[in-house]
């Protein structure tokens, strides 16, 4: 082990905080045993916070309509061979109150950018799965609106937002989307976000294409210093049709190594141990929690759209039945040591 990376992993488990050069050295010299230790002092803050207990979202993906043209994502607008489907508001309560028969206390509702559905359809939507389940809480995943728009769907019911941030960096933003996409309209969507007053999920790709270890730092930096209330990360998986079909995909081991500094930056934070792990790597969910993560998210969909919404190739879990999805997720996490929990799963100190 690196000496000088050990006493920079020292200095973040004490102090939460390094610089954007220090963060940079500890992704370029880590080596398995720095690794292990990360995770071990991630496991630490984990279990002060939130013990053994794994939080599940269950998924509704109700569209892959999508009006943005990402180059890195598999219903990116130009994709011709896309089948798209959209779910009408039936289908996705009749997602949700299966969800509430299976335990499920908080919902994901995700989507491509898709204008078809109004602020008063999304409102609807919110209003209908609040009366049906109160108890129910509701996180969007919509990708970019207006201020005016996310206040609606906060008086309409939401209370939570996830909008990946992709990149600290705006000139690889740049890179991996068109150019009428804007890092600083990204930013700013967040910051408004977190001042309506919503639980708020950033999150970023590990290894996209063009990006470097000086970028993984900045998104650390990030993370720090913005204090998502959840934070989403994932390796870079290629899609087959999209302009990135022949880049390399991000590797499990960076990903792990980026969760622990993420739970050793911010103890508290709420961190997924995400689909794109556990397909790069068949236990890659497990190793996920292993090295800090708390929260699984497994898929509420109707099984014949599942295939449909694939932001990148050879996904899992796009077959299985929603209640056998669960019980093979609570077989994996007890396997090493934890217990799935059907709460609403608050960020720990997130006073409401």
């Amino acid at each position: 082990m690196d000496l000088n990376a050990r006493e920079l992993l020292d200095k973040l488990n004490t102090e939460h905080s390094l610089s954007l050069e220090e963060y940079q050295y500890l992704l370029d010299n880590r080596d398995q045993e720095l690794m292990d230790l990360a995770a071990e002092y991630a496991r630490g803050f984990q279990a002060k916070h939130y013990g053994k207990q794994v939080f599940i979202r269950g998924l509704i993906e109700f569209t892959n309509f999508c009006r943005n043209n990402c180059y890195y994502c598999g219903i990116r607008r130009d994709n011709r061979d896309c089948e798209r489907y959209r779910l009408s508001e039936d289908a996705i309560l009749e997602c949700a109150n299966l969800g509430y028969e299976l335990g499920f206390r908080t919902i994901v509702l995700q989507g491509g950018e898709d204008m078809a559905y109004s602020d008063d359809d999304i409102c609807n939507i919110l209003k209908a799965i609040k009366a049906a389940h109160p108890d129910m809480v509701i996180t969007l995943s919509i990708g970019e609106r207006d201020r005016a728009s996310y206040e609606a769907y906060f008086k309409a019911g939401a209370r939570r937002f996830l909008l990946r941030h992709e990149t600290a960096n705006p000139k690889l933003y740049a890179k991996l989307h068109p150019a009428e996409l804007s890092w600083q309209h990204r930013m700013d969507c967040l910051k408004d976000l977190k001042d309506i007053g919503y639980q708020v999920g950033a999150g970023f790709m590990v290894e996209s294409p063009g990006q470097t270890s000086k970028d993984l730092a900045m998104d650390l930096k990030f993370i720090e210093e913005f204090k998502p209330d959840m934070c989403g990360i994932g390796p870079f998986i290629s899609h087959k049709q999209t302009p990135f079909a022949k880049e390399d995909s991000g590797k499990a081991d960076t990903t792990l190594f980026c969760l622990s500094l993420i739970r050793i930056i911010y103890p508290e934070v709420l961190l997924p141990a995400t689909t794109a792990l556990g397909t790069i790597d068949a236990k890659g969910r497990e190793k996920g929690i292993l090295a800090g993560a708390n929260v699984l998210m497994p898929n509420l969909s109707p099984t014949n759209v599942r295939k449909k919404y694939t932001l990148y190739d050879n996904k899992i879990c796009t077959g299985e039945e929603t209640a056998e999805c669960i019980n093979c997720l609570k077989g994996r996490v007890s396997s090493i040591g934890y217990e799935i929990v059907v709460n609403a799963g608050n960020r720990a100190g997130f006073e409401k």
